[in-house]
């Protein structure tokens, strides 16, 4: 009767070391996890990219809008709505000078 005695008892501790091991297994596995993330997340910050730069300015350092401005000005110069001081002077405002 000895024999049957020992059995459950070994049993139950063959299951009970194997949960055991088991649950430090998983709960390392989810530590590295963590820490994993935690370096992506400090990598992903460090090298997040810089803001975009300003579009450079057209040669002669006219931007797109100024030039169709200008386009547009002269169509209407061209149409008559504006007279020849009228031009320059809006000319003069959209270039700034």
């Amino acid at each position: 009767m000895p024999m049957m005695r020992r059995r459950p008892l070994a049993r139950a501790a063959i299951v009970g070391g194997t949960a055991y091991a088991a649950g430090k297994h998983s709960q390392a596995g989810a530590q590295q996890d963590a820490e994993t993330e935690a370096r992506l997340e400090q990598l992903e910050a460090q090298s997040a990219p810089p803001p975009p730069a300003a579009p450079a300015p057209a040669a002669g350092g006219m931007t797109d809008d100024t030039i169709q401005q200008l386009k547009d000005l002269a169509a209407l110069h061209e149409q008559g709505v504006l007279t020849d001081e009228e031009f320059t002077a809006q000319k003069q405002k959209i270039l700034g000078g």
